[in-house]
């Protein structure tokens, strides 16, 4: 593209708006997050928590190396930006199979770039011919940098698949993907390719961290630590990305042992499947996992260790977000946002069957403490919960494992 440098006075307007840009509103980012993951072919990207927080940073990434390149020299080229973290999301998206989609979303984004930086232009002059030069050196270099950032982005994600189709790695990968897809194999020679015994019960894990400097040497600690908490177990760990694993043991790892292991691995996150046998529980226990896994993303939980067993019921009232929240709060009314100790009350109220000695004796606090308690939540209730007590079950246990709700292990 010819390029020729633009007047002193457009210059200047360019620097102003990209001192504007480079603290960009919460609403552009979110409107930015939300055309790069929207649409059914990057689907499989918004849902996994790895891969969705791997295009929110690089969006903010490019808009801020854009806008402090154009500070330095206003329209001049803009190089692509590359960095150790867009490789990362490189070989994340790669190996999951999702390039296209992926290189989609740098088009997707660039509309709404263009869109947000068309209001920046007609905010700094009104002079009509002065506004018409002014886009046009920007939306050219904006379009042009997006050209940049994408053919080195395909330049990357040929490379690394070039190294993922080579070696052991590829090979466990390329088993673990015929086993889940349910593609014609035997059962001996999935074993001798994985080094993994297929007739056991196996649980499966996605063990992952969102954390954009983590230590990566944790995930594969996190697996070391869910076979040492099964017990004697086989444990099979495939690298589905570079920030997750995922991970099948013969055995059920004791949760409390790998709750108290995950203190010294504060960067990772844990999704367990149910435990299931055979080759159909390989497949099962892992979408299970799956499931765990893009529950706690779409309830922005904080809770670092989750069973499918404890969320089933949560992940299947969830699908719909803003319906979940609704019937919370509906359901809870001013419940919803009381004092931690009135909450783990009824908790453990209608855990223990609405029997108040045994919930006393679980929460380790005196009888009458308890009743007082879920006295003061009931005049809270929009219903008594004696009228409704699975539906405020249920809402309080999406709202434990939701953003709102959830503490950190």
């Amino acid at each position: 593209m010819s390029w020729s440098p633009p007047s002193p006075r457009i210059r200047k307007l360019i620097r102003q708006g990209a001192e504007i840009a480079l603290t960009p509103r919460p609403e552009w980012l979110a409107e930015l997050d939300a055309a790069t993951l929207a649409g059914e072919p990057r689907r499989p990207i918004a849902d996994d928590p790895v891969l969705s927080a791997g295009i929110r940073r690089a969006n903010r990434a490019n808009l801020l190396h854009w806008a402090a390149a154009n500070i330095n020299a206003p329209g001049a080229p803009v190089p692509a930006h590359e960095s150790e973290a867009t490789r990362a999301i490189a070989r994340d998206i790669v190996r999951r199979g999702l390039a296209e989609p992926a290189l989609d979303s740098y088009r997707a984004g660039e509309s709404v770039a263009v869109r947000v930086w068309t209001r920046i232009a007609c905010s700094l002059t009104g002079e009509n011919e002065e506004l018409a030069e002014l886009l046009d050196v920007s939306l050219r270099s904006i379009s042009d940098f997006v050209d940049r950032t994408v053919a080195a982005m395909s330049a990357q994600m040929n490379a690394e698949l070039t190294e993922l189709t080579s070696g052991t790695h590829a090979e466990r990968r390329e088993t673990v993907t015929l086993l889940l897809d349910g593609a014609p194999m035997t059962r001996q020679r999935a074993e001798a390719r994985l080094g993994y015994p297929l007739d056991a019960t196996h649980t499966a894990a996605v063990v992952w961290t969102d954390a954009p400097e983590a230590e990566l040497r944790q995930l594969d600690r996190a697996a070391d630590l869910l076979a040492a908490a099964a017990g004697p177990a086989h444990l099979l760990s495939v690298m589905a990305s570079d920030a997750t694993r995922w991970v099948w043991l013969t055995g059920r790892p004791d949760t409390d042992r790998v709750r108290a292991g995950l203190g010294r691995l504060p960067a990772v996150r844990i999704a367990l499947g149910s435990p299931a046998p055979g080759v159909d529980g390989f497949r099962r226990s892992h979408l299970d996992a799956l499931t765990t896994q893009r529950m706690l993303a779409r309830l922005a939980s904080a809770q670092r260790l989750a069973s499918h067993d404890e969320v089933e019921l949560v992940a299947l009232l969830s699908q719909d977000l803003e319906r979940a929240d609704r019937f919370v709060q509906r359901t809870l009314g001013d419940l919803e946002h009381a004092q931690d100790d009135l909450i783990d009350a009824v908790r453990a109220f209608l855990a223990e069957q609405c029997n108040a000695s045994r919930a006393a004796t679980r929460l380790f606090t005196h009888r009458n403490t308890l009743l007082r308690r879920l006295g003061r939540a009931d005049r809270l209730l929009p219903r008594p919960l004696a009228e409704h007590p699975l539906d405020v079950a249920a809402a309080l246990e999406i709202r434990h494992w939701r953003g709102a709700g959830g503490q950190r292990a």
